[in-house]
């Protein structure tokens, strides 16, 4: 079966947020997706599966997995499955996608005339909540305010964009906080081409130094965060990671409209 690798949220090969796309013909276990997923080592890999005509509500199945675990919801790795499908002309330019996920509902993906994507994502705010006195320790900085979703995420505000920058957290002590991931976030410095920057620790679900390039879930927490405080239903986001990439975000009641681009950097052929 066909198996590529796609830079997603970049514009360039090597930057952005790296996912395997599996183009599968048949549904395959869960199992056997786990454990090719370890294999890939990317932070996720999606598998696809054209459903015809027996569900004509979605067109594919879609299902986002890390070396570890089967997640709910993957930004960058729905982005990069939209964008093998388009390149392969597997779908028509002009047509959406409709994603059916097994936790997240119906994902539409769009394509615009220049190669934009855009998937509408439902909106994932964080309630206000009290954080754990561990998690300012493991991030090695000062809270300035902190909620929680339905994801399990926490949303952390820090004191600028220096501040996210700069983070080197103790990624063993966030592995103990109860939480999918952390989104570490502060509004934009002044001038600058972002409205807001942010990062994304998943201790529990990443390997390596626990640290997501650039996640698509996470701007379904930023978005109505910032959208509220700086009173925008538009804004552009950097993930400031290593890799680096831009999620241009636009709040639609409670959906999110996440856009980007991706580029293949690797397409073949798995034998097993």
């Amino acid at each position: 079966m066909r198996i590529l690798v796609v830079d997603a949220f970049a514009t360039s090969p090597f930057s952005g947020n790296p996912a395997g796309v599996c183009l599968l013909e048949e549904p395959a276990p869960p199992e056997w997706m786990q454990r090719v997923a370890a294999e890939m080592r990317h932070s996720e890999t999606a598998f696809l599966r054209p459903l015809g005509e027996a569900n004509p509500g979605a067109d594919f199945e879609l299902r986002w997995f890390t070396p570890k675990v089967e997640v709910a919801l993957c930004g960058h790795a729905t982005l990069a499955s939209a964008h093998a499908l388009y390149e392969a002309g597997a779908v028509a330019p002009d047509r959406p996608i409709r994603f059916q996920t097994v936790r997240s509902g119906v994902l539409t993906v769009t394509r615009d005339s220049g190669g934009e994507l855009s998937m509408d994502f439902p909106a994932q705010p964080a309630e206000p909540a009290e954080p754990p006195e561990e998690l300012a320790a493991a991030l090695g900085a000062r809270i300035v305010g902190a909620g929680r979703n339905a994801q399990n995420d926490w949303l952390v505000e820090v004191d600028g964009e220096s501040v996210v920058l700069g983070l080197t957290p103790d990624i063993a002590a966030l592995g103990k906080i109860d939480a999918r991931g952390v989104i570490v976030t502060a509004e934009g410095a002044p001038g600058g081409r972002h409205d807001f920057v942010s990062r994304f620790f998943g201790a529990r679900t990443l390997e390596g130094d626990g640290e997501d390039p650039v996640t698509g879930s996470a701007h379904c927490a930023l978005a109505p965060f910032w959208g509220a405080r700086l009173g925008r239903d538009e804004m552009l986001g950097f993930q400031a990671s290593a890799r680096g990439g831009y999620v241009r975000v636009v709040l639609r009641g409670d959906r999110v409209i996440l856009s980007g681009t991706a580029v293949t950097v690797l397409d073949g052929t798995l034998r097993i």
